[in-house]
């Protein structure tokens, strides 16, 4: 909630490994709750979800610049890239669900291995709201 009592609403709660304990599948997220948990919500796979958006800008702009240097210098093989990426994109799909699924189990293992500690330990602090 805003400091004025009113409620402001920024996008949908994550759902998965990374959702709020408590919170409800999907239920409207609330400006601040990244704050209050110290902890910002990423995708599992994505390969630069810890890169930021400056640096994610300018990676693309350096393989942009790559394909550049090759459209210049072979041109055929530049247009084949071009083509064939959507491609192995899709050739390559399943292997990024597989990758999902099991980060999927193990964080379902880490939860149950951690479990007894953290019930004994009487699990996270909650703040007094």
């Amino acid at each position: 909630d805003a400091p004025d009592g009113s409620t402001e609403f920024v996008g949908i709660a994550p759902v998965g490994a990374h959702a709020r304990p408590g919170a409800a599948l999907g239920a409207p997220r609330r400006r601040g709750s990244a704050a209050e948990t110290g902890k910002e919500w990423r995708p599992a796979c994505n390969v630069l979800a810890g890169v930021r958006s400056y640096e994610r800008t300018a990676l693309i702009m350096l393989k942009f610049l790559l394909w550049l240097i090759l459209l210049l210098l072979c041109w055929p093989l530049a247009l084949l890239a071009l083509i064939a990426y959507p491609f192995v994109w899709l050739l390559l799909l399943p292997l990024r669900l597989i990758g999902i699924v099991f980060s999927g189990v193990f964080e379902l293992l880490r939860a149950i291995i951690t479990l007894p500690a953290r019930v004994l330990s009487g699990g996270p602090s909650q703040a007094s709201h």
